[in-house]
C-alpha cells in the first residue's frame, strides 16, 4: 500500500503535545456545541439500508481531554519541524477540554490497517487513512460512521470529495475526505521526444525500447489499477468498467502486463524523494508521479513536464476516519472539524505537498502562507480543475465483492499485493 515515508524521519517516532503549549497562528474554533456526547456504538459496519444510520449523536459532547490518532508523517504538525507550520497547538488553544495530540505517525497504509485492527483496540481515536486502506477498515468494522452534518466546513468540501466510494458506503459517511491528488505521468522534456499523450509510453514494449532502463513506476501494490486502467482503454474486450473492481482474467490480464512492463523499468518508487532525484540523475526518465514531485523538479530547473494521459489516471485522497473503539470521541470529531477549516487545509497542503479537500483554502494558499509555499499553488495542484479531478479513478480497497451484479468474484487486494510483489523480483 501507499508509503509516504518523505516526512517520516521529521516526525521520529510520534509527539505528544499538551495543553500548556503555546504558538502558532490561533485559528477559528472547529468546536461544535458540546451537549450530547457521540456515541460509539453506531455500526462501523456496511449495511444494507440506504442512508446515515438513526443513531448517529446530533451534537459533539464535551471533550474527553486528548486525542491518539494514527497520521501520514506531517499531517499533525506542532510547529516543532517547521515554525510556522502548526495547527495542533491552535487546536489545542482552540480545544481546551481536548488538551493533549497523541501522535502516532505511520510509513504505510498496510501499518494504520494494522495499528487500526480492532477498531483502534481502545488505543486510538482515529487514522488519516488513504483510499486503499479505508474499504479494508469499514469493511472490518473498524471506523465508525461519522455525522458530517457536525463539522461546519463539510459543506466547503469539493463535492467529488463530499461522498466518494473510499469513505462512503450506501450512503452512510466513515470519515472526512482530507487532502488528494493525482497520479500523472511525468517525463523529461529534454529527453522524451516527442511528448507523450498515452500511457503507452511506460506500457508498450515498442514505445518503451528506446527509453528502456529509464521508465519508472510506483511501487506500491495498488500500482495494479494503473495497468487495469490502461487496458480498460485498450483492450475494451477484457469488460474492465473499474480499475480496483478485476475479475481474475481482468486481473491476470493487468498482471501479465505489469510483467511485460518489468524489463523496462529501471527504478520503481515510492518516496517522493527518490523518485525527485532518479529524475534530477536522469536514472529516470519517464513515469508515473505526484504532483509535488513536477512542482519541485520544476523550481529546481530540472526540465520536465506532466499531464493527465488520453486514457485518465488513478490518485489518491485521505480521510480522517473515527475508530469505532475510540475512547475519546468528541476529541476525534473536534480535530476533525479542525481539520477542514481553510487555514488548517491551507498549511497541510503547503507543508505535505497536496491538493486541500476544502477549495476555500485557495485564498491563503494562493498568496503562499509560508516557507513551502508556492506562487498560484491551487493552480499548480489542479484543486479546482473539473477535468483534472473528473480523469482520476481514486484509489479503494480491491474486494472480493466487485460492488455489481457480479458478486463475490472479483480479486481481493490480498492477491494484489503477493501478485505484485513477484513482478517486482522478476518472477
Amino acid at each position: 500500500m501507499r508509503s509516504r515515508s518523505w516526512l517520516a524521519a521529521a516526525a521520529s517516532l510520534g509527539i505528544v503535545v499538551a495543553a500548556c503549549s503555546g504558538g502558532g497562528t490561533p485559528s477559528p474554533s472547529a468546536s461544535a456545541p458540546a451537549s450530547v456526547a457521540p456515541s460509539t456504538a453506531a455500526s462501523a459496519s456496511a449495511p444494507a439500508s440506504v442512508g446515515p444510520s438513526s443513531n448517529l449523536p446530533t451534537s459533539i459532547g464535551a471533550g474527553e481531554g486528548e486525542v491518539d490518532i494514527i497520521v501520514w508523517a506531517g499531517y499533525a504538525e506542532d510547529g516543532s519541524n517547521v515554525k510556522e507550520y502548526d495547527w495542533v497547538n491552535p487546536f489545542i488553544k482552540a480545544n481546551p477540554d481536548c488538551g493533549k495530540v497523541n501522535v502516532k505517525p505511520a510509513d504505510t497504509s498496510d501499518a494504520m490497517v494494522s495499528l487500526m485492527q480492532g477498531g483502534g483496540g481502545g488505543l486510538y481515536d482515529g487514522v488519516s487513512a488513504s483510499g486503499d486502506a479505508s474499504n479494508t477498515l469499514i469493511n472490518r468494522g473498524d471506523v465508525a460512521e461519522v455525522n458530517v452534518d457536525l463539522i461546519s466546513d463539510f459543506k466547503d468540501i469539493a463535492p467529488f470529495l463530499q461522498s466518494p466510494a473510499h469513505n462512503t458506503v450506501n450512503g452512510k459517511h466513515y470519515g472526512l475526505s482530507h487532502g488528494w491528488g493525482g497520479n500523472t505521468l511525468m517525463w523529461r522534456t529534454d529527453k522524451v521526444t516527442p511528448e507523450p499523450t498515452s500511457w503507452d509510453v511506460t506500457f508498450d514494449p515498442a514505445k518503451m525500447e528506446a527509453l528502456k532502463g529509464k521508465v519508472t513506476a510506483y511501487g506500491g501494490s495498488i500500482f495494479v489499477a494503473d495497468a487495469a486502467l490502461y487496458l480498460k482503454a485498450h483492450k475494451p474486450e477484457l469488460g474492465i468498467t473499474d480499475p480496483y473492481e478485476l475479475t481474475q482474467d481482468q486481473f491476470n490480464a493487468a498482471i501479465d502486463l505489469l510483467k511485460a512492463q518489468h524489463p523496462f523499468i529501471g527504478k520503481y518508487w515510492e518516496a517522493y524523494s527518490d523518485e525527485i532525484d532518479n529524475f534530477t540523475s536522469g536514472a529516470s526518465l519517464v513515469g508515473t508521479t505526484w504532483p509535488y514531485q513536477t512542482n519541485t523538479l520544476k523550481a529546481s530547473g530540472v526540465p520536465v513536464k506532466a499531464i493527465v494521459p488520453s486514457e485518465g489516471m488513478t490518485g489518491w485522497a485521505d480521510t480522517w476516519m473515527l475508530a469505532s473503539k475510540a475512547k475519546h470521541p468528541n476529541c476525534m470529531y473536534k480535530w476533525m472539524a479542525w481539520m477542514a477549516t481553510p487555514h488548517v487545509q491551507a498549511q497541510v497542503a503547503e507543508y505535505f505537498g497536496e491538493a486541500p479537500a476544502n477549495p476555500k483554502a485557495c485564498a491563503e494558499l494562493d498568496k503562499t502562507y509560508g516557507s513551502y509555499g508556492v506562487k498560484d499553488f491551487c493552480t499548480l495542484y489542479s484543486v479546482n480543475d473539473k477535468a483534472f479531478y473528473d480523469s482520476i479513478s481514486f484509489w479503494k480497497t480491491p474486494q472480493a465483492d466487485c460492488g455489481d451484479s457480479r458478486g463475490q468474484t472479483c480479486v481481493g487486494y490480498d492477491q494484489w499485493v503477493t501478485a505484485f510483489q513477484a513482478v517486482k523480483a522478476g518472477s
